[in-house]
């Protein structure tokens, strides 16, 4: 598929999203605190979450050793999204200068940004996006500005038994069919994140958006409450009731999946490309040799990371360099060979010695050619709950799907008023 028809695609599709003004925190106090430290240059704190892949400590020795006086404290936090995101926002509540460069999802860039909690990448904080994807660069802007430098973008993928199915799946009911395989051979068929966590909104999106369905519409309005979103809802709920979604899988974040799939115990997993190398590379894993990758059988929602700059970092100059470090094609190069993750720099995709060692980035364009993002908006905590707490009870057949996609709705509506 040609990269610049996939690119276009991913931008034209980010446009979608869903942004809406924000309520105050941005006023003078914080526009003061931006430019607070902003020459000022000496340590600084990383924080980001679980170091999975175990890639970022080695990236921030290489800072070091070339900046002895400017050295980088990486603060790791847990392998649980909305645990990381609670653990910014009370740092950021706090005021605390030692969060200085801060590791964000892409859809926490418009809620931290409208609080005031981040720095605007310009000025003598700007950080080029020149060659990026434009969909990382859609999702790291609040506003009109800037307020994250992506470091790494993220599609759904299909990790499946090639020792086992010959050709993987296109659709969801070719994947069901296939799951007579998983019991032939007395394994789990299909897990996904199935968890009551952020990995359940991404999950839970992919099935309503491949049904045919929306979250919400072109103008951003919640538009969950139809047919085709209770179809995919459906979907969920009916393999999880027959067996074909594994009854532990409704507690699986990424790694429990990850580790399931790597044990041997499931035909096909939905996670994200970083687990391409770990499932390969672990000593433990007992399908390196037998697993293969594909796209999703519908459509993945987009994902990704971003650097920020917290407003209230003390060395604003040198963590700005640090940004630019992260996000610059060397550390995008090592991170996508080491850890799996995905540039954000659009012709590393057609590089020939990264596709020589990463043959998943062909499958990730395309994942990226129809990943659909999720609402962009301050208020997305709220959002996102009201996502994950009523497809989980759809699932779990405590809900029909008509009642969570109209209860989904309202919440939804309810959230983007306050």
């Amino acid at each position: 598929m040609n990269a610049r028809r996939v690119l276009s695609t991913v931008a034209a599709t980010s446009a979608l999203a869903l942004t809406l003004s924000a309520c105050g925190g941005s006023g003078s106090s914080s526009t003061s605190a931006a430019s607070s430290g902003e020459d000022s240059r000496g340590p600084i704190t990383y924080v980001q979450g679980k170091d999975n892949p175990g890639i970022i400590r080695p990236i921030i020795d290489k800072w070091n050793a070339s900046h002895p006086n400017e050295k980088v404290t990486f603060k790791e936090q847990s392998d649980n999204a909305n645990q990381q995101h609670d653990d910014l926002v009370q740092n950021f509540q706090a005021k605390n200068a030692d969060y200085d460069v801060v590791s964000v999802d892409i859809v926490w860039t418009a809620e931290f940004a409208a609080k005031g909690w981040l720095v605007p990448l310009e000025g003598k904080n700007a950080v080029s996006t020149e060659g990026m994807i434009p969909a990382t660069v859609k999702g790291a802007t609040y506003n009109g500005k800037l307020y994250a430098a992506p470091t790494s973008t993220d599609g759904g993928m299909l990790f499946y038994r090639k020792d086992l199915v010959k050709t993987p799946p296109k659709t969801w009911d070719e994947m069901m069919s296939m799951c007579s395989i998983a019991k032939e051979n007395n394994i789990g068929c299909y897990s996904g994140q199935f968890a009551n966590y952020e990995g359940l909104t991404v999950n839970a999106a992919e099935a309503i958006n491949s049904a045919g369905g929306k979250v919400v519409d072109d103008s951003g309005k919640a538009a969950v409450n139809t047919a085709e979103a209770q179809k995919g809802l459906q979907q969920l709920a009916d393999a999880y009731k027959n067996g074909n979604i594994p009854k532990e899988a409704i507690t699986y974040q990424e790694e429990q999946g990850r580790m399931a799939f790597e044990s041997g115990k499931l035909l096909f997993l939905r996670n994200w490309p970083y687990i391409y190398n770990l499932v390969k590379n672990d000593a433990t894993s007992k399908v390196k040799d037998t697993y293969g990758i594909a796209p999703l059988p519908g459509k993945s929602s987009l994902g990704g990371h971003m650097a920020a700059l917290n407003v209230n970092s003390k060395n604003k100059a040198t963590a700005t360099d640090f940004i630019k470090y992260l996000s610059s094609e060397e550390v995008q190069r090592t991170s996508a060979i080491k850890g799996s993750l995905a540039p954000v720099t659009a012709k590393l995709y057609d590089d020939p010695e990264l596709l020589k060692q990463l043959p998943y980035l062909s499958v990730l364009k395309e994942s990226l050619s129809t990943a659909v993002p999720r609402p962009v908006t301050p208020f997305y905590p709220a959002v996102t709950k009201a996502i994950q707490d009523n497809a989980y009870a759809a699932i779990k057949g405590e809900k029909t799907p008509a009642a969570a996609t109209a209860d989904m709705e309202t919440a939804i509506n309810s959230a983007s008023q306050k």
